[in-house]
Parts: structure tokens; sequence; C-alpha cells
């Protein structure tokens, strides 16, 4: 499911809305590019009334070194407003790029969780990359452009019209080409520019997941497929490409022809009405010089129409990421204990097919839980219900009676938090990385965190101690250490409930069982669900929950479960490589203690 693409008004009106922002600044822009352009205007319009005087044989040495004199004026005028107005003009796209990237960021930031997993990953980079860099070349470049290049088209028009309103109706000559043909042009670019812009998503997510997977690509003997994955991925990007493609080769040639007409048509048009005695040669000098003064701007509007189309359709797929609705709505109760109830929970990836049936389960303020069971049974997404980052699809998750999504992000953070077998290093400092959970955190408590779960000594081992930089362009984590980093965070986080996925997976069995016994320590008191394949976590608890299919079919403590010769006996004896045989009367499966 891929995130949702703004509609036109709402486009429309975030623009209207950075341009109240910005007014002010933008008014500045376009007087002096006004300016500069009405400069610009004066050496047609000097050439004619020379054109006529030398008709007249009025000229003198005296009128044209005057008008040498004007005309250089107007062009070094020109030239300071012109450089003054593209200054002001990249600072304004700066300013108002900058402001579009924060808002962008925070609205990224405030996705709901489940939201941006059922999307993926190639959507979200995507328009964290290409569509920001399309929007904000023309951000940067093509708004300016279109306003200063639309003002000095309506400033030149109106000067030929001041010049002879007769000769200058020649201009328009072009016009229906150009119109017919852009209407044309962007009835159809819409939706291709959207579709290029797609393919670029998918084939980023289809390069990103077979980097991230190719050692499984290879394990399981996977290449062949994934190959052909990206082959479509690439043909989908090149019949994008193609469709754009076709359609300015035919816009632009009608375009080019639109420019030439106007120039063609005021030359003969002009030597008819000379010859008629309607107007003069200077006049007829004017106006053609400003058709083909025209044909600049007019090319650059066009040109840029072209550049809009694709900053516009990246602008409806960023805006589109503000219009995700959110995925809990506060309701205001308050819990009345810190027990996590799930009852008879149901939840689906996907409509009609459940990955959790029926699951019941009531833990107990501080006690400890583990959940194991075979890949693909459920635990882990039994795990994310359990720490809110998505409401089942059907019963209830709820901590004191209140439902996990009726509660603000922030208050349900002090009630549980999930640490995955996932893990990230931010941009940043070791001490930034670690003050994400605990804004203005002292030094002190940061080093008792790392001390917490064994990190402390290779941090104090870091050039820089605390102040090393890691994540791109630092110093390159270990995948064990950027894991104990994420587990300090937990401990500065300080929540009731702790639900572990297979939070040490990634250490070595020895590290990994010194840091779980680290955490028990810190732990005490607290509710702790840990979801894992390591069996001596379920060992340790106080119960263990055995999940296959998505069903509970076995709960109880470690020892009873494994006297009682079910399933979770057969999987710790092979786990431990032992032989294991069913007592009489307990050979089913899901022996005693089974279900939820």
């Amino acid at each position: 499911m891929l995130l949702p693409i703004a509609d036109g008004p709402t486009v429309r009106r975030t623009g209207a809305r950075l341009v109240r922002a910005h007014a002010r600044e933008l008014a500045g822009v376009l007087a002096l590019h006004g300016g500069a352009a009405v400069c610009g205007l004066a050496g047609p319009w000097l050439l004619g009334r020379l054109v006529d005087a030398a008709t007249r044989g009025t000229i003198g040495t005296a009128a044209v070194d005057r008008t040498a004199a004007v005309l250089l004026t107007a062009l070094v005028v020109q030239a300071v407003a012109t450089r003054f107005a593209q200054r002001a003009a990249m600072v304004l796209g700066e300013t108002v790029f900058a402001a579009l990237r924060e808002e962008f960021l925070r609205t990224v930031g405030r996705l709901p969780l489940s939201t941006v997993e059922r999307a993926g990953t190639g959507d979200l980079l995507s328009r964290t990359t290409n569509d920001i860099e399309s929007v904000a070349r023309t951000v940067r470049f093509g708004v300016p452009r279109i306003l200063v290049a639309g003002m000095t088209v309506t400033l030149t028009l109106v000067a030929a019209v001041l010049t002879d309103a007769l000769l200058a109706c020649g201009l328009v000559v072009g016009v229906p080409l150009i119109v017919v043909s852009t209407r044309l042009y962007l009835r159809r670019a819409g939706p291709g520019y959207r579709r290029r812009l797609a393919s670029y998503a998918l084939l980023s997510g289809v390069i990103s997941e077979t980097v991230e997977g190719a050692r499984t690509i290879e394990a399981l003997d996977l290449a062949r497929a994934q190959r052909r994955t990206i082959d479509r991925a690439l043909a989908e990007r090149r019949d994008a490409e193609r469709y754009t493609l076709r359609l300015r080769s035919w816009w632009f040639p009608c375009t080019t022809l639109g420019f030439l007409l106007p120039v063609v048509t005021v030359v003969g048009w002009g030597a008819w009405l000379v010859a008629a005695d309607r107007t003069t040669p200077g006049a007829v000098t004017a106006v053609a010089l400003y058709a083909m003064q025209l044909t600049g701007p007019v090319d650059e509007l066009i040109g840029w129409m072209d550049e809009i189309q694709v900053g516009t359709t990246a602008l409806s797929r960023i805006v589109g990421v503000g219009t995700v609705p959110p995925d809990r709505t506060p309701s205001g109760a308050e819990p009345a204990s810190e027990e996590l109830v799930v009852d008879r929970v149901r939840y689906a990836y996907r409509p009609g097919v459940d990955v959790l049936r029926d699951v019941s389960l009531r833990l107990r303020d501080g006690e400890r839980l583990a959940v194991v069971g075979p890949s693909g049974s459920g635990k882990s997404t039994l795990g994310r219900l359990l720490a809110g980052i998505t409401g089942p699809t059907g019963g209830s998750v709820t901590v004191g009676g209140v439902p996990l999504v009726d509660l603000p992000l922030e208050e349900l953070r002090g009630h549980v938090a999930l640490v995955t077998q996932e893990h990230h290093v931010f941009v940043g400092s070791l001490a930034e990385n670690l003050r994400l959970a605990a804004p203005g955190a002292p030094e002190a408590a940061l080093r008792r965190a790392l001390g917490v779960v064994g990190a402390l000594g290779w941090v104090d081992a870091m050039p820089d101690g605390l102040a090393t930089a890691v994540g791109s362009g630092g110093v390159v984590l270990t995948p064990a250490q950027a894991q104990q980093l994420a587990l300090a965070r937990l401990v500065l986080l300080d929540p009731r409930t702790v639900v572990l996925d297979e939070a040490t997976s990634l250490l070595d069995p020895g590290a990994a069982r010194d840091l779980e016994d680290s955490l028990s320590a810190v732990l005490a008191g607290r509710t702790v669900v840990a979801v894992a394949h390591r069996l001596h976590t379920a060992h340790d608890a106080d119960r263990v929950v055995l999940v296959e299919a998505g069903r509970i079919v076995e709960q109880g403590p470690h020892d009873v479960l494994v006297a009682a010769g079910g399933q979770y006996a057969a999987l710790w004896a092979s786990w431990h490589g032992e032989p294991h045989e069913h007592p009489a009367g307990t050979g089913r499966p899901g022996g005693p203690g089974a279900g939820a």
C-alpha cells in the first residue's frame, strides 16, 4: 500500500499558503525584476526612433550619441537590477524550500509506524530523496523564473501596444498554436509524471530490498526470481520515461514554431502597413524587436512548464504524506493500573488473512512473559500489539482498562516501550543518540545506562568518548554495539512495561545472556515481554507462551511446560539437542496448558 497523493486543490492551497507567508519578499523580487524588464524594453523603442529619424533624414550625430548614452544607461541599470533581483529570488527560493523541507520532516516524524511499515521503504525513500530534489529545483529556480518571465512578457506586450496597437496584433499569431499544444501536453503530462515518480519509488524499493536481503536471496537461490523483479521495475521505469519523452518531442517543436510566427507576421504585416502609410518603419522595427524579445521569456515559461509539472507532481506526493490520518485518537481516559490485558484479539495485515486468531492474555504488573514459537507464527505481531504500535483488527489490548490506541503516544511510551531486533544509529554523537530517549539527561545518567547494558567499556575507548560522532560520516558501530546503544536508550526511557522483540538477536549467545542478566536487574518490578528465539529467555521467565499459526497453543511456567511433555517440551529438547518423548497421554499437540 503506497502513501497517499494530495489532490490538486490541496496542492494549490499549500502553494497559496507559502506565497502568503513570503508575500513581502516576493513583492520585492517582482519589483526588482520589473524594473530590469522595463530597462530592457528601452532598446527597441530607442532603435525605432532612430530608424524613423533616419527615414525622415533628420538624424544627426548628437541624436545618435544621446540615444547611445540612454541605451547604455538602461543596460547598466538593467544589469544592476537583475543582479539584485536574482540574488533576492535565490534567497526567497531557499527560504521557502527550507520551510517546506522542515515541515515535511516534521510530518514524516509524526507518521504512524504502522502506516510506514505497510507502505514499505521504497515509497517513503523516494519521497524524501527524488521528490524533495524535484521540489527543490522548482522552488529555487522554477517559480522565480516563471514569475520573472511572466512579468517580462506582460511588460513587453504593453510596450508593443503602446508603440503601435495595430501592428502589435501580429504578436498573438502564434498564441493559438502554443495554447492548444500546451493544453494537450498538460492534460497528459500530469498522469505521466506521476507514473514516472512512482516508477522511481518502485525501483528504489526493489533495489533497496535486494541489497538488504542479498544473503537471504543467495541462501535460498532466489537470484533469478529477484532479477526478474528488478527487470520488471526497470521496464516500468523505462516505459514511464519514454511516455513523457514522447510528449515533449511533439510539444517543443509546436512551441518553437509558435515563437517564429509572430516575428514573421510582424515584419510582413508591418511592411504592408508602411506601404499603406498606416505606420512607420521605426514602429515596425521596434515591434519586431519586441517580438524577438518575447521569444526568450516565452521559451523560458514553456521550458519551466515541463519542470513545473515534475515539481507539482512531486509536491503532491510530499503534501500527500501530511494527509495520512493518525492511527490513534486519544480518549482522555486514564489507566487505572499497569495491567496489560489482551482480550480475544485477532490481527490481519491483509483483509481476510488473520495472522493472530482469538488470542487472550492477562499480564500481571511486574510479570516476566516469554513469547516463543517458530518463525511466522505471529509472536512478533503479538509483541507489537502489546507495545501499542498498532491496534488489533478485532478484540482489544488495554492497560488499566484503557485501549493502548486511545492513549497519546507520549503517554503510551511511559507505560510500554518496544525494542526490536532492528536498530538504527542516528548521525550525531553517542550522547545525542542516547538523549533521543531522555532529552536533557546529564552525562552521569548516560554513563549509568551504558554501564547497565555493558557498553561503557567500548564507549570510553572511543576517540572522544560520548562526544564521538557516529552514523554516516562518523565511527561505524558493529551490530552488537548498535543494539547495545538501543537498549541503553530503553534504560533511559524507563517505561513501566518493556517489550523485547528478539532484542539481543544480533549479539553472540554469551553477550546476549550477560546483557539480559543486566537488564533483569534494571527492570526488576516492571512487566517484561520477551519475544525471542533463544529459549534461555523462556527459562528465566515467570510464564512462557508458545504461539503457533497465530494461536496460543501452550502457556505456563517453564518447568511445568517441560514436565508436561507437549510442544514446548519438544522445542526445549530440540534447542538443547536432547531426544524427546511425549509422556503417555501427552503426545498430542498443545497438551496440558494449551489454549489461550
